[in-house]
């Protein structure tokens, strides 16, 4: 399928309009993602409509705490990504392409079929998870429209590198983001994602200014991104640039990937980044990865009272209607 936004430039070169690296393409090659081509200048997505990954998961699991708690979603992806994360938890798809010289597999999987499907089964959205959604935004485009249609809400699980247009194309379908901010420095963007912490950062603000759900989630891993000014100053932006109702998840980081050297995130670091991420202001600060925590419920920010508790994926959840507390009737942040 022909790519939806690129530009055609001389000598039939292309420049692709998906994401913030604006990949300039020669006749003939890929972009940094390895699933978008030039041929004969006009650029191809070559993973539309190859799905390789389809599950039924609790929203939860995304992380969204706050979009219709213990409900389904329908959980689709592409091979294919536009970051190159040495700590990647997904590699064996995300980077597929380039690490197999240039693979694309999946199989074909209209957007008709996948809503259909969703609905059969009784999901209440469907997420576009597990790799980049950007890198398929056709196929998720066109399966948000017909979602939307259906009732159905739309969540990207994403690392927040798309393009301006992309945004603009995809807001009045998507409800919902779980955005990765990897780590406060562009240093550490640059090195081990190979990508840029800025447009990051304003494209979170964009999706809150056009009133999309956002939830924010940070791995994070020992020496690299847990410094606690890095962290005080991550909540500090949550809290005070996106606002104080932004759930923030801070979750432990397993060894995978190329980044094996690197320790079990220690529970003590999550408990402080969680502390930082309170006393910054946030109403709602999750840790993830680690069972057993309570810091996975959801109290109501005006009376403390528990709204949604959390036992792994087991949700029970205490709001009333349009997200009441059931104690003060304050409304907490969310799709309910």
């Amino acid at each position: 399928m022909e790519t939806l936004i690129y530009d055609k430039l001389d000598k039939k070169r292309v420049k692709c309009q998906i994401c913030r690296h604006f990949c300039v393409i020669k006749d003939g090659e890929r972009g940094i993602c390895r699933v978008r081509e030039n041929r004969g200048g006009r650029l191809y997505s070559l993973v539309y409509p190859k799905v390789i990954a389809t599950s039924i998961d609790p929203i939860e699991k995304k992380p969204l705490f706050h979009l219709k708690p213990g409900s389904s979603s329908y959980s689709i992806a592409t091979v294919g990504c536009n970051f190159k994360c040495t700590f990647c938890q997904n590699a064996n798809i995300a980077q597929m392409p380039g690490d197999y010289n240039d693979l694309i597999q999946g199989k074909d999987f209209s957007p008709v079929a996948i809503v259909k499907d969703a609905v059969k089964t009784g999901c209440d959205s469907i997420s576009y998870t597990y790799t980049e959604p950007t890198v398929f935004f056709e196929l998720a485009f066109e399966t948000a429209k017909l979602a939307k249609d259906q009732g159905l809400s739309n969540v990207f699980v994403t690392n927040g590198f798309m393009s301006t247009k992309l945004l603009e194309m995809a807001s009045p379908y998507l409800d919902a983001a779980n955005v990765d901010l990897k780590a406060f420095n562009d240093k550490f963007y640059q090195t081990y994602c190979k990508a840029r912490l800025e447009p990051v950062k304003e494209n979170i603000k964009t999706m809150k200014d056009m009133g999309i759900l956002v939830e924010i989630t940070t791995l994070l891993i020992p020496g690299l991104n847990d410094d606690r000014d890095e962290i005080q100053a991550m909540a500090e932006y949550i809290a005070n640039d996106l606002g104080c109702e932004t759930p923030w998840h801070i979750s432990r980081f397993h060894p995978c990937y190329h980044m094996m050297d690197r320790p079990v995130t220690p529970v003590p670091a999550l408990e402080k980044a969680y502390k930082a991420g309170k006393a910054a202001g946030l109403r709602y600060v999750y840790i993830g990865n680690v069972p057993g925590l309570s810091s996975e419920n959801t109290y109501c920010h005006s009376c403390n009272e528990l709204l949604v508790r959390r036992a792994g994926y087991q949700v029970e959840t205490y709001l009333q209607e349009q997200g009441k507390c059931p104690e003060c009737d304050t409304i907490a942040y969310g799709i309910y």
